[in-house]
């Protein structure tokens, strides 16, 4: 009996550590409905915290290839993820998620949109700005540039457009009436509901949207909410979301 009770309380320590652990993850701020969801569960299932800071991809790569101690780095384009590559700390990496590109309107009235050389952004805005992300920083205003450049309609409307420091600033600028049209992931329109899509970029339009995620550190809670990324509950919380979760 002693004995067994032993090993009953090894198996709890070892299922329940007594010191929670912590991890700091960098984040697409694209991300934030979806990865705050599922870091509430992860913290309740675990016992751990997660810290979790949403920016730019570009901003956030920047910052780790500066030395900022982080530990999980999900980016929203694979470009500042070879950024942070570069400083030698990956020790695990893979594409989780996918996303599509779309323009949203403030106004719940405002028509379907045909994409085309012949659409006349101008006449849409209406006097006002189509709101996007950064287009030289941003993996939102870098794809949706190419996806405007493709139809040939970028450089018409580059001096109509308001830049927002990511891309849930450019959903903030449509969804409170700033800015009547904005370039979006479909994610950022599903968790926004004063916003509606108009209409969705087609494939080859822009370069595949893909998010590689990164573990830079090997603790404990770093491993373990990586892990958690590709749980049947996270692929779960993705695609309620509108995320794509990659095999």
């Amino acid at each position: 009996m002693i004995r067994f009770l032993a090993l009953l309380l090894f198996s709890l320590g070892f299922a329940l550590p007594a010191r929670a652990g912590e991890v700091t993850v960098f984040a697409a701020a694209s991300m934030k409905t979806a990865l705050d969801e599922l870091a509430q569960g992860w913290e309740a299932q675990t016992g751990n915290v997660a810290h979790i800071s949403y920016a730019g991809s570009g901003a956030l790569a920047h910052q780790i290839a500066a030395g900022a101690p982080v530990d999980i780095f999900i980016s929203a384009n694979p470009g500042w993820m070879e950024v942070v590559a570069k400083t030698g700390d990956i020790k695990a990496r893979e594409d989780l998620l996918a996303n599509h590109l779309v323009v949203i309107a403030h106004d719940e009235s405002a028509p379907p949109v045909t994409l085309s050389s012949e659409l006349d952004l101008k006449a849409l805005l209406k006097g006002g700005k189509l709101a996007m992300a950064l287009v030289d920083a941003v993996p939102a205003g870098q794809y949706g540039k190419a996806a405007l450049a493709h139809f040939g309609l970028w450089q018409g409307i580059a001096p109509d457009v308001a830049q927002g420091d990511n891309v849930r600033a450019t959903l903030m600028m449509v969804a409170l009436g700033a800015a009547p049209y904005g370039i979006t992931y479909e994610s950022d329109a599903v968790a926004e509901p004063r916003v509606h899509v108009v209409t969705t970029f087609p494939k080859g339009s822009h370069p595949p949207i893909r998010y590689p995620a990164a573990r830079l550190s090997d603790s404990q809670a770093a491993r373990s909410f990586y892990a958690a990324l590709r749980t049947p509950q996270a692929a779960k919380i993705f695609r309620a979301q509108g995320f794509v979760v990659l095999p």
